[in-house]
Formats: C-alpha cells, structure tokens, sequence
C-alpha cells in the first residue's frame, strides 16, 4: 500500500508508526484513514491487537488528519495531544481501519491560531474491523496548536 506525504512524515519521525507497521490509506485535511494489518506479536490474550495497539493506531490517525489541517502551519504552532479517551465495543481481529475526523472546521481553529489563542478541537477516531466494517472502538481525543515561543 502506497504511503502518503503525511504517512512518510509520520513514519519517519514517529517510532511506534514504523513499530505497528500502520498503513495510511487516506490523508485529508479533515480525514484519515489508517490501517493496522493483523500481526500476532501484537495479538493479546484473547487473539485480537492489543489494546495499546488500538489506541496508538487511533491516536496515529487522529494525527495524520491534524498533520493534513493544519501541516502549513507546522512553523509557527506545534500540535500536540492534550487529552484522549477510547472505548473498547467489540473483539477487533483481523486487520483494523481507524477513521479520523476533525470535530469542527479547520478553518476556525487557524482563526484562534492566528488571533494569538492556544485553540483545542476535538478529532473523533472510529476503529472498525476490515473484514466486516463492525465497529469495535471509538475514540474521542482533544488536541492543541501551542504557538512556538
């Protein structure tokens, strides 16, 4: 599968993208959808990624769609995760899809940006098996564009 720009970024200078050999199967700038192939060593007990699998899968595609927002404003704000909450639904096995949105327009949190605010937006993640598109997690994840000082 053929890395985005975004997807190149994120696997160069985020270690557990390369480590959960995730796959960026769509990047936008207010969506992104990325793919965990199924691999045993991170299996749990039960025989589905581990948990921390899942969130860091979820948390990578929330970034990838802040990276498509808001990555022409990388010189003067860093994005940074300011708080996440996940739920687990079903028993994920197989490959999983975690699908990223941005919660409100980018173009308001660029407004607050650029009005000298620290703005926080919502980017709601949902992680559904490839196989049957059931939804077996949600995640609900909160981050900030802190202006460089």
């Amino acid at each position: 599968m053929a890395q985005t720009l975004t997807g190149t970024m994120l696997a160069a200078t985020v270690p557990m993208v390369r480590t959960l050999n995730l796959e960026f199967v769509e990047t936008q700038a207010e969506r992104a959808v990325l793919r965990m192939p199924d691999q045993v060593d991170f299996h749990n007990h039960v025989g589905g990624p581990h948990a921390g699998a899942l969130f860091t899968l979820a948390e990578s595609a929330s970034g990838a769609v802040v990276l498509g927002a808001f990555g022409d404003y990388l010189s003067r704000a860093v994005p940074l995760t300011v708080r996440a909450e996940i739920s687990y639904k079903k028993l994920a096995k197989g490959p999983v899809l975690a699908t990223a949105e941005l919660e409100r327009p980018a173009a308001e949190v660029v407004a607050e940006l650029e009005a000298g605010e620290r703005p926080e937006f919502g980017v709601r993640v949902t992680i559904t098996r490839e196989d049957d598109g059931a939804v077996t997690g949600e995640m609900a994840i909160v981050w900030t564009l802190r202006p460089h000082s």
